[in-house]
């Protein structure tokens, strides 16, 4: 939604790593091109690091200046694509996406080189990556038609091998359906939820596997076009946009309504 330019170049851009690294001299001009360490590069690796940054930033993209996962400024997608459509860096794609994948990683300016041996894990994402792998299996794949991303098939296999690596844990596919009651988010929730408020920004990645729509009167949806990860949810600031500030006043006198039943409800019992 930014630019088209932008889009093309982030989506041609993995063959091309991929034709280098399998060069002479192609890993070393791929670490020299995007400022990695020394002490280890991997096509494969680099091509992960490249999709964490695109993924994060699409998935933070607030409007305002955040440090959720890592310091980024307001509207860090179209920082990225301004760096990826900077004319000074040319025809050069490693150039381009190593701008974009300094809006991420690099923002503060501190960083001299990067470490793909190592991720220091200051947010907790940790935690994220056990609950992926005993409550929230998801199967996902995913195609190169129109993704940014290189295509993949999803492999249970491979993931129950990697949980169990990890954290030696085996998978639990199917707790997450059978605790919250089967596959129809919708239809269950309708039967038996209440008092339930899902925003979803559409911004968000994830927003396209969200509740998008009201399921009764207490279950109700609140979508954001501009809206990016939970982005209600976080501090508050004087240069929030006035569709953020709208957001949050709609869910507070959700819930006062709520509360205000529940004590009239209560009162009328006794």
């Amino acid at each position: 939604s930014e630019s088209e330019n932008c889009y093309k170049v982030i989506k041609g851009s993995w063959k091309k790593i991929e034709d280098t690294g399998k060069q002479s001299g192609g890993l070393e001009l791929l670490r020299k091109s995007f400022r990695i360490c020394k002490n280890f590069i991997d096509v494969d690796v680099l091509e992960s690091w490249l999709e964490t940054a695109f993924a994060y930033t699409a998935m933070t993209d607030y409007p305002t200046p955040s440090n959720f996962l890592n310091p980024m400024p307001a509207y860090p997608v179209k920082q990225m694509c301004k760096a990826i459509d900077d004319p000074k860096s040319g025809n050069d794609t490693f150039a381009k996406l190593y701008g974009a994948a300094s809006v991420y990683y690099n923002y503060s300016g501190t960083a001299t080189c990067f470490n793909l041996a190592y991720s220091p894990d200051p947010h907790g994402l940790d935690l994220w990556s056990w609950q992926a792998c005993t409550e929230m299996i998801m199967p996902t794949s995913g195609s190169n038609k129109e993704s940014i991303f290189p295509e993949n098939q999803w492999n249970y296999s491979w993931r129950a091998a990697s949980c169990k690596a990890f954290y030696g844990v085996h998978p639990r596919p199917n707790w997450i359906t059978t605790e919250f009651g089967g596959h129809d988010i919708y239809r269950v929730l309708k039967r038996y939820g209440s008092n339930m408020i899902f925003f979803n920004g559409l911004r968000d990645p994830w927003s396209g596997g969200g509740v998008l729509k009201n399921i009764s009167k207490t279950i109700v949806a609140i979508v954001a076009e501009q809206g990016a990860h939970h982005v209600d949810l976080r501090f508050a600031t004087k240069d929030d946009p006035k569709w953020l500030r709208d957001v949050r006043q709609m869910e507070i006198n959700i819930i006062s309504d709520w509360i205000s039943q529940y004590y009239h409800d209560l009162a009328h019992q006794s």
